[in-house]
């Protein structure tokens, strides 16, 4: 299957529901890959508005 981003908040998944922000609005048009490790200390999740862990699309169509 491939990977999708969530519309809402970017999060790269597989399956029918976003796990951070529950809704299930997708996008197969992303690009951009990074993977938040630490949240609370990474300066990227924090322009991005990212406080869960994974891998996330920089930009989402």
């Amino acid at each position: 299957m491939a990977e999708k981003a969530c519309k809402n908040c970017n999060r790269i998944v597989e399956g029918d529901v976003c796990p951070v922000c529950k809704k299930s609005s997708f996008s197969n048009e992303w690009r951009g890959y990074v993977i938040i490790l630490n949240p609370e200390e990474s300066q990227i999740a924090e322009r991005m508005g990212v406080d869960t862990p994974g891998s996330y699309a920089l930009r989402v169509r």
